[in-house]
């Protein structure tokens, strides 16, 4: 199988939302538990690429298997921070295209100025927050209650990465 990260190109718009909606639909990782409309997500693809956003794509043999974002955060005295977003369909996980994606997505971040990349992990999800330890984030916090999905709440670990670190 040969394997790549990718900037997100307009031709990865309709399979990477079939991506989000089924990493969304596990309900064990995103804050979604179902992709919004495609007019909608294919929307939020084009305004990632209009501002030059740390987008990409994760593709074995040619087909979008996940992706790894960066998006800006409200307010111009936050504006040094990005919130970083990823997802792996089932298949793709566990053979380094996370970490991969992140590192490029991060890479980029960092290249635009940000200085500080949030994420939030639910604390239900140990592997993701040892990947994420390992590329530097550093817990902050917890989030008690943070989702809920039918009917069952859990909690949250705020986590952090600063580009220079005190």
């Amino acid at each position: 199988m040969n394997s790549s990260i990718a900037p997100l190109a307009e031709p990865h718009f309709n399979e990477l939302h079939a991506v989000l909606d089924a990493v969304a639909r596990e309900k064990r990782f995103l804050a979604l538990t179902q992709a919004p409309p495609l007019a909608e997500t294919i929307a939020f693809f084009r305004q990632n690429l209009d501002h030059d956003r740390p987008h990409f794509v994760a593709l074995i043999d040619g087909a979008v298997v996940g992706w790894c974002d960066v998006l800006p955060v409200f307010g111009q005295s936050r504006a040094h921070i990005g919130v970083l977003g990823i997802g792996l369909l089932p298949s793709a996980r566990h053979r380094g295209l996370g970490r991969q994606l992140m590192a490029a997505a991060i890479d980029k971040a960092w290249r635009q100025g940000l200085t500080r990349i949030e994420l939030t992990v639910r604390a239900d999800n140990p592997n993701a927050r040892t990947l994420y330890e390992r590329l530097g984030f550093q817990l902050e916090g917890v989030q008690r209650q943070a989702f809920r999905v039918d009917s069952q709440f859990i909690d949250s670990h705020a986590m952090a990465l600063l580009r220079h670190a005190a």
